[in-house]
């Protein structure tokens, strides 16, 4: 786990929001939650089905589950962290919620469910953290009924715009080792978040058996003035709490000295600029 990071619990309330104005913030919970009526509304949720939340977090996708069943079915809360766990049954217990739910310890890659168990798996930013993805996905078809749904959200990181996209290299002390560094990190089969795109889920899918799965791309642009510390908390602040952050991961080719003169050089350069960036995601919809 990083040091700044302990838990996915931390991360999900607090770091994934490092560097963000209270605007980008409230902007970015916008964003989750129309993320999620995505994929309920795909998930055709219906009373007494069996929905299982995969990676459930702190709940996002079940809670909604909950309220559309009215607890008329099952919503199954899994997580393979203890902390999410822990921290659904919180609220839970808060709302006086006492059926209706199953809170269940399990990673996506064995998912401890009985074949054909479920009608709905959903999943939100799930694969993105797998490096094998292929037993993952044949893990969800095989808990699911037949007819049944996975309904599911995936950023494409490796697709996104870069760093040195957005810099002068006039302004960058070795601008062209930092560049081939990212360009190396970003396209390494052994990382979870870069080592797949909308056509490899595709073939995932259907190499598990779903029948003509839909992988949905999605590219939004954003911009925004970088303000001032933000360009280092995108440095140090993890992408989640088993993931080396970006300085971290420049360390591995660069020494301390020469990552932190980059960094100083990108903040820099940024700070009080406006930016434009490009983020690409997938909405899955598959049918076993």
């Amino acid at each position: 786990m990083s040091e700044i990071c302990k838990n996915w619990t931390q991360w999900l309330k607090q770091n994934r929001f490092a560097g963000q104005t209270p605007e980008m913030i409230e902007q970015t919970t916008r964003w989750l939650e129309a993320v999620r009526d995505v994929i309920l509304v795909y998930a055709e949720i219906k009373p007494y089905e069996t929905v299982l939340d995969i990676g459930c977090g702190t709940g996002l996708l079940a809670f909604k589950a909950l309220e559309m069943q009215d607890c008329q079915g099952k919503v199954i809360f899994s997580d393979a962290f203890q902390d999410c766990i822990d921290d659904c049954k919180k609220i839970l217990d808060e709302l006086g919620i006492t059926e209706g739910f199953e809170l269940l310890k399990s990673p996506v890659e064995h998912i401890a469910l009985p074949e054909s168990s479920v009608h709905k798996a959903v999943m939100r930013s799930v694969l993105v953290h797998v490096v094998n993805k292929q037993p993952a996905i044949n893990e969800i078809y095989r808990v699911l009924k037949p007819g049944g749904k996975l309904c599911a959200f995936e950023p494409v990181i490796r697709s996104n715009t870069r760093y040195w996209e957005i810099l002068n290299p006039a302004f960058i002390e070795n601008y062209t080792d930092f560049k081939n560094a990212e360009n190396e990190i970003m396209e390494n089969p052994m990382d979870s978040l870069c080592n797949f795109d909308e056509n490899t889920l595709k073939t995932n899918l259907e190499i598990a058996g779903f029948s003509r799965p839909e992988v949905k791309l999605q590219e939004v642009s954003s911009s925004y003035v970088v303000q001032p510390n933000m360009v280092r908390e995108w440095f140090i602040n993890p992408p989640s709490p088993n993931q080396p952050s970006t300085k971290e991961r420049f360390l591995r080719y660069f020494d301390e000295a020469k990552v932190e003169k980059y960094m100083q050089d990108v903040e820099a350069f940024l700070t009080g600029r406006q930016i434009n960036l490009k983020t690409n995601a997938v909405f899955i919809n598959a049918t076993k």
